[in-house]
């Protein structure tokens, strides 16, 4: 099966929901592939059909699919493409940070190799693109790391925000406007659990409450000490 634009954004699919996976599950279930892409279960079924007779996934009827190695790595190489050209297009082409997930969508499957890789020496071989994603090396392996969320991370720390775990432009802006983007020192000064709130401070601006789900979509770090 040669790469098509449908066959790369279900890999993509697979491998992020791979990667959001707990508790020792193993498989994506195809509820999930088929919501994230926007398309009935039958027809992602159909797909993921096409994709283990490939060999770029393994699908367990009823229970859900999984990459292969060879998948994992075409959908890596994808991610790759996605984060170079989002920032690219951010810090070559002055683009919002809130705007160019779309972009990046389109552009990802037509750009060739060799576009990609003078994009990636162009901007100094980043590791991270403009929401904190780890971007893929040129074969398709990932820096590990883990990463807390304002809901989980320690109280009354000194952190730094790492990434921003969804593109929505209405949240983007939000989090830019708040101060908020990755590479800003942030502390969280408490929690209230009944009113699904976490009050913020930084040094920079007055302390900030938001809500529970924002939180959980904001990863930071532990600054040394």
């Amino acid at each position: 099966m040669l790469p098509s634009s449908t066959v790369e954004n279900y890999l993509k699919a697979i491998y992020l929901g791979q990667t959001a996976l707990t508790g020792g599950s193993r498989l994506v279930p195809m509820g999930q592939v088929a919501a994230s892409l926007g398309v009935a279960p039958g027809t992602a079924t159909t797909m993921i059909k096409a994709l283990a007779e490939s060999g770029l996934a393994e699908y367990e009827p009823y229970s859900g699919v999984r990459l292969t190695a060879s998948g994992e790595k075409l959908a890596a190489l994808v991610l790759r493409r996605h984060r170079l050209i989002e920032l690219f297009l951010v810090q070559v082409m002055g683009m919002s940070w809130a705007e160019v997930h779309d972009e990046a969508e389109q552009l990802e499957h037509v750009v060739s190799d060799r576009l990609i890789e003078l994009m990636d020496e162009m901007l100094g071989r980043p590791t991270h693109d403009p929401h904190g994603d780890p971007i893929p090396d040129a074969e398709g392996a990932i820096a590990a790391g883990h990463h807390e969320s304002l809901l989980t991370c320690p109280v009354a720390t000194p952190l730094r925000v790492t990434r921003v775990a969804d593109q929505d432009p209405a949240f983007l802006r939000f989090i830019e406007s708040n101060g908020l983007k990755p590479g800003e020192p942030i502390e969280v000064e408490s929690r209230d659990g009944a009113a699904d709130a976490v009050r913020l401070k930084g040094p920079r601006r007055a302390p900030l409450t938001i809500g529970a789900r924002a939180a959980s979509k904001l990863l930071v770090e532990v600054l040394p000490s």
